[in-house]
């Protein structure tokens, strides 16, 4: 057999093509472009290469995906243009590695030359539209599927499902995947990604229910799409059903199913559970590290998640998640120093540009630690363009040390980006309601009267016996109703006994303090917590998972309630994990 070194040297007259041809395929496959080269000249030397466009297209195909477009284009320009597996590979090479713009300008390129495309060209094109969020392009490439009969093709489908997604046209991903019959694992996988990476995952895990039904048996990425979307949801109960699933059927080897564990169960609070795991794993690639020490940051263990980084370091380069997950660490216990240090580290020795994620953790960081004046200046010296999630940390932590004057400020920027959220003007008017200023809280209240905004309808949800409940506050529809609020009623009376004193400031409707002291006994993360006492054995953990932040007053009230009813509660609201345990919160009353 003629091996690479026979085949490239000089003293061979004469190699048959097709032992060119497979040299060039090791090339493609082992993604060996010094030898590609070598055979390019040979051939040119030989004359060979512009008689066989066999060999000219494997040519092509070596540059492209060793990323050497500019070679794989200057080949290309000097061939013949009938040759529609050649535009397919070099479209391709663009939509992996970008330009995407260039791809796209093959793909109508090669219409002009006469040739329709396939079921490769059109999975191809579309991945350069999606890279691009161009829906509109995404849209006109779509017609042409249907005209040139694609439409049902199941490569193409996957192509067209993940171009909405990606533009974030989830229904007409979905309309794309419901016409197809035929569908194959990779239309489903498609579908559930699509609904996983929108933020639908109660979606996705339905879908995946239908797969299962539809007798699909799951690969890696339903397994890993599934599991992201039971974190996302916590879908506690699914998630191990999924986990015990993987064992069962092959995957407790796979390090991108264990790494998508590690990620549920440190979403879903068992921090621990995904440590384990964390150990388990064969190659601990950088997703799985930043999976873990985001789980660490996100439950409040900073120590844990600095102790897990500088191993890290030794393993593997940090990049811009890695330092979302420490400095939000740094954040959730408000580490000032720590985070000011990685802050500086992650721009001096990684040479990692600060994004918008980072800066936002730093601002309230700062904020949080009354350090308003400082956070303020970062804002303004920030290279990126302060967006909602900046300013809205700062006019939470103005809310938090009464600072009107700089709290004003913060929602004037709020304003001019978000001009219809009213959950802004409702931070303001606390602010306003807690110092006295009730002149600001009128003028607020009539603000969003006359621009018709409601504020966002707190939700809290519960999961006991497979089942999801959700309350909402002041809910009286759950069948449960009377005996929820009977428990409530208990718990106020055993609270006060053990000194607990409603914080009415909050609540900044006109309205006696014995009706505002009724509106905080019913929020929704209270009627999910009696729901779970009455209806869960003592001593058993409670995981509830809340829409917006907790409030000062519900704060105070179940750490009482975990104390005096002995058992663990763990609150998930749209910061972070909340774990109360004997009258204590993980998050050391700063959040």
């Amino acid at each position: 057999m003629i091996t690479l070194q026979m085949l490239l040297s000089k003293t061979r007259r004469y190699v048959n093509p097709h032992q060119y041809a497979s040299v060039l395929q090791f090339c493609i496959t082992e993604k060996a472009i010094e030898p590609g080269k070598q055979l390019h000249a040979q051939l040119c030397v030989n004359g060979m290469l512009f008689h066989n466009t066999h060999l000219a297209t494997k040519l092509v195909n070596v540059y492209c995906v060793c990323n050497s477009l500019s070679n794989a284009h200057h080949l290309f320009e000097k061939m013949p243009k009938s040759n529609l597996f050649l535009w397919n590979v070099l479209i391709r090479g663009y939509a992996w590695n970008g330009p995407y713009e260039v791809a796209i300008s093959l793909y109508y390129q090669l219409i002009d030359h006469g040739l329709v495309p396939d079921n490769f060209t059109f999975p191809f094109v579309l991945k350069a539209c999606s890279g691009l969020s161009d829906v509109e392009v995404g849209r006109n490439i779509h017609k042409h599927v249907k005209k040139t009969g694609w439409e049902m093709d199941s490569f193409v489908g996957a192509g067209l499902i993940d171009m909405y997604a990606k533009c974030g046209c989830i229904n007409e991903s979905r309309q794309v995947f419901d016409k197809i019959a035929n569908r194959d694992v990779v239309l489903w996988n498609s579908m559930l990604a699509a609904y996983s990476q929108n933020g639908h995952p109660d979606e996705c895990l339905r879908l995946c229910g239908e797969m299962a039904l539809a007798g699909f048996r799951p690969t890696e990425a339903t397994l890993v799409t599934a599991t992201s979307a039971c974190a996302d949801a916590v879908a506690t109960v699914q998630g191990r059903e999924l986990h015990c699933y993987s064992y069962r059927h092959g995957f407790e080897s796979n390090d991108r199913v264990k790494t998508a564990l590690v990620d549920m169960y440190a979403k879903s609070g068992n921090v621990g559970i995904a440590r384990i795991l964390f150990e388990g794993l064969k190659e601990k690639r950088l997703v799985s590290w930043n999976a873990m020490i985001t789980g660490y940051a996100m439950h409040g263990h900073a120590y844990e998640a600095f102790s897990l980084f500088n191993w890290m370091r030794a393993e593997a380069q940090p990049d811009h998640i890695t330092f979302v997950g420490v400095l939000s660490a740094c954040n959730r216990g408000g580490l000032l120093n720590e985070g000011k240090m990685y802050f500086d580290m992650m721009i001096r020795d990684y040479g990692i540009e600060p994004t918008i994620q980072h800066y936002t953790c730093m601002v309230d960081l700062l904020s949080h630690c009354n350090r308003l004046n400082d956070a303020y200046g970062l804002i303004m010296e920030m290279k990126v363009t302060p967006d909602s999630g900046v300013w809205g940390a700062f006019l939470n932590s103005c809310k938090i040390h009464g600072n009107v004057e700089l709290g004003e400020l913060a929602l004037e920027r709020l304003i001019e980006l978000e001009p219809d959220e009213a959950g802004h003007y409702v931070l303001l008017s606390n602010l306003y309601a807690q110092t006295g200023k009730w002149e600001g809280v009128t003028k607020l209240r009539k603000l969003l009267s006359e621009r018709k905004l409601k504020k966002s309808i707190a939700c809290s949800w519960i999961e006991v016996k497979n089942k999801m409940h959700a309350f909402v506050s002041g809910d009286v529809t759950h069948p449960m109703s009377d005996e929820i609020y009977a428990e409530l009623e208990e718990l106020g009376g055993l609270m006060a006994k053990a000194g607990y004193v409603p914080n009415i400031s909050p609540v900044f409707f006109d309205v006696e303090d014995d009706e505002k002291t009724k509106m905080v006994y019913s929020h929704s993360e209270r009627l999910a917590i009696a729901f779970g006492l009455i209806n869960t054995p003592a001593g058993a953990k409670l995981l509830i998972t809340k829409n917006l932040r907790v409030c000062e007053d519900c704060h105070v009230a179940i750490k009482f309630i975990s104390k005096i009813t002995q058992r663990e509660i763990t609150i998930r609201d749209v910061n972070r994990y909340h774990h109360f345990k004997d009258g204590i919160c993980s998050c050391g009353d700063f959040w």
